[in-house]
């Protein structure tokens, strides 16, 4: 049965919740402590912040992603408040090196770095997602996206690649770690509310306070959409929250709580003619099985932070997840999951051999439980048991990282991740006398090694080259009709690029090319007959990744997110050189901003896919290019109001904003089509009081 947001275990998980999270802050407010004044220069500030080990600062944490020997980024969450924030594509799509797409108008979406994933059109796989440092993924590497609440933010970091390894990730497509606000940078106060087109409406309501040794940060957010398309309606509502204390100097801790409800109905694909003539209408098989994605999460982490001297960290984070999750599609999926994980990292910056060093090490282990019962789709409903498993999967990891200044302007890093990790599946259902229980593990040792080089004190050049594994998760294993055993994924992957950080011009780029062995992918045989997930022999990943910001003269400003995308096959039996299948090879998001002031600025924009691309392997059948335009208004009136106007799909074009990724289209239109929102207005007012 679909997951009721009125259950009343749920309801008091939440009260806890939200009086753990309340504490702090009201004897924050009621016992206020005096912090010595201080002189700043005219910039916006969310608040007076004395030194947290576990939390850095929005600068602190721009200055280390600087310093790293590859592809970073950082994100401001102050960037995308400006317009709608329902998808991660209002806050990730001008993050250089991130392909995302919202699939329908949805929180789900395509999200892939350097054609992680590829394969995988709905939820994630291939890069690891964070939560304040701790992995929100499952324990087999899935994670959803309706997990992640874009508006309770302080910023997000980017790690292109290996160079994740600073958090334990050594996958193709790297990390992405959200970080939430404190008690100490957020307004005190911050309500905000958005509507507009296809019956949408947004909420938050977010509280904040401290005193010199405790803070507190609440966000309450809520979600309700009929959708663009018939049977695409949302109801979501969530609960981030965190609450902190100093025990002196030296030692802080740290409590992050997590309360998510979600009801998303799911239209399905159309064939490009359907998309084409009547974009609107859903696939009737979806409306038949009342196809939808409902879940419950709950979540609790903890993160203990020691600075025993300066330059000197360890950081101890400990987390436990518990979702459910109720999913009619073709079958009805009916899952229980538990993690848990533990992680500790040790980060020192001193001197090795009279030169600047800076040492990361760390060690993680996950462990998660998933009762994964099957049945018959019976009009949404369950009815009769179809498979059950009880699956099992672990992770440990252990990491190192060094670099080195040789001198003032070469650093030298060097790096490493051992993994092992383990799948296990119990079949409690069998049906024919096949048992498809299975219990397999994954090993493998990834280097890294990297180098940096100042131009001067606003402009680098880097490079470096590294390998990388990745295990299949159990959407992967026995995420379709029957059990496909597989292998781990490896990765040697090399990039080189430079980064520009002026007071008019912040560039990123990236020019990245990666042999991948064994890339999970749904393939067929020489004759067309389906072979379910698999490993591809060879593939080849490469690109150009550029991010540009560029102030053209004081009011106006322009911004960028470009990418270049060449995945193929290397000499497949198959496939010979086939393009694989399901990313556009160009895509620009860009922004020209004109702002005279706080009180006003208009900022018209563009998502350009400049050609058309492959939805399949075989290379017989094409999704059409598009350009999509649309313009942000806003402003800020006195200092506590905000306001905004987000019109998108001015012309009102029909567009294909993701597909199916199959193996051989055998260049027939087939329902492998999600069309993107057609013309749309948002209206948004925000109230923050300091």
């Amino acid at each position: 049965m679909p997951i009721p947001f009125s259950a009343t275990p749920h309801a008091s998980r939440l009260a806890v919740a939200v009086a753990a999270v309340l504490l702090p802050c009201a004897s924050a407010f009621a016992e206020p402590e005096p912090a010595p004044a201080t002189t700043l220069d005219a910039v916006q500030v969310h608040g007076a912040r004395p030194s947290i080990a576990s939390v850095e600062s929005l600068q602190q944490a721009r200055e280390r992603l600087d310093q790293r020997a590859g592809a970073t980024a950082l994100v401001d969450a102050d960037a995308y408040r400006d317009g709608r924030v329902s998808t991660l594509t209002d806050a990730l799509g001008y993050a250089p090196g991130v392909f995302v797409q919202s699939r329908f108008g949805a929180e789900e979406a395509r999200l892939s770095i350097r054609g992680s994933g590829v394969q995988r059109t709905f939820h994630g796989r291939g890069v690891e997602v964070l939560q304040d440092g701790a992995p929100l993924n499952l324990a087999d590497g899935a994670f959803d996206m309706q997990a992640i609440e874009p508006l309770a933010a302080r910023y997000i970091e980017v790690y292109r690649g290996a160079n994740a390894l600073e958090y334990g990730a050594a996958t193709l497509g790297g990390a992405i770690n959200f970080v939430s606000p404190t008690g100490f940078d957020a307004p005190m106060l911050d309500a905000r509310m958005e509507v507009g087109s296809f019956g949408y409406r947004r909420e938050q309501l977010a509280l904040a306070g401290a005193s010199l040794r405790a803070d507190g940060y609440l966000s309450l957010t809520g979600l309700q959409q009929d959708g663009y398309r018939d049977h695409s309606q949302q109801e979501n509502y969530r609960l981030f929250g965190n609450a902190g204390y100093r025990f002196g100097d030296t030692l802080d801790a740290r409590i992050y709580l997590t309360h998510v409800d979600t009801r998303s109905e799911l239209p399905g694909n159309l064939t490009l003619a359907q998309a084409k003539s009547d974009p609107r209408v859903a696939n009737p098989g979806n409306v038949a099985l009342d196809q939808r994605r409902d879940f419950r999460l709950d979540r609790i982490a903890g993160t203990l932070g020691w600075a025993p001297s300066l330059g000197r960290t360890l950081t101890v984070s400990t987390w436990l997840s518990d979702k459910s999750l109720h999913h009619p599609i073709y079958q009805v999926l009916d899952q229980d999951s538990r993690d848990v994980g533990i992680d500790a990292r040790w980060r020192q910056e001193g001197e090795l051999a009279g030169h600047r060093n800076v040492l990361i090490a760390g060690i993680t282990y996950v462990r998660g439980d998933i009762d994964d019962d099957r049945f018959v789709n019976v009009a949404g409903h369950a009815g009769a048991r179809t498979n059950r498993f009880d699956q099992r999967a672990s992770n440990a990891k252990a990491y190192v990282e060094d670099q080195t200044w040789l001198d003032a302007k070469w650093t030298f890093a060097v790096g490493a991740q051992g993994l092992h990790s383990t799948r296990r599946s119990r079949d409690g259902f069998i049906t024919g006398g096949r048992d498809e229980s299975f219990d397999v593990a994954y090993s493998g040792f990834s280097p890294k090694l990297g180098v940096r080089y100042l131009f001067d004190d606003t402009a680098q050049l880097f490079a470096n080259v590294s390998r990388s594994l990745e295990p299949p998760s159990f959407g992967e294993l026995t995420g379709g009709p029957g059990v496909t055993q597989v292998d781990e994924q490896k990765e040697t992957t090399a990039e080189i690029g430079v980064r520009v950080q002026r007071e008019r011009l912040s560039l990123d780029a990236a020019l990245y090319r990666a042999r991948v062995d064994g890339e999970l992918l749904a393939l067929t045989d020489g004759n067309g007959n389906p072979l379910g997930t698999v490993n591809a022999d060879r593939t080849i990943h490469q690109g150009l990744e550029l991010g540009l910001g560029w102030r053209l003269a004081e009011q106006w400003r322009l911004s960028a997110n470009y990418l270049w995308n060449d995945f193929r096959f290397d000499h497949d039996a198959v496939y010979g050189d086939n393009a694989l299948a399901g990313i556009p090879p160009q895509q620009l998001r860009a922004s020209l901003r004109w702002s005279p002031g706080e009180s006003l600025y208009i900022a018209p924009n563009l998502e350009w896919v400049p050609q058309d691309y492959y939805i399949d392997h075989a290379n017989t059948f094409r999704a059409p290019g598009y350009s999509v335009l649309g313009v942000r208004v806003g402003g800020r009136v006195a200092s506590r109001w905000s306001w905004f106007v987000d019109a998108r799909n001015l012309a009102d074009r029909k567009w294909i904003s993701s597909t199916n990724v199959v193996a051989d289209a055998r260049s027939m239109d087939q329902a492998n089509f999600l069309p993107g929102d057609g013309r749309s207005v948002y209206v948004g007012l925000e109230f923050a009081m300091q």
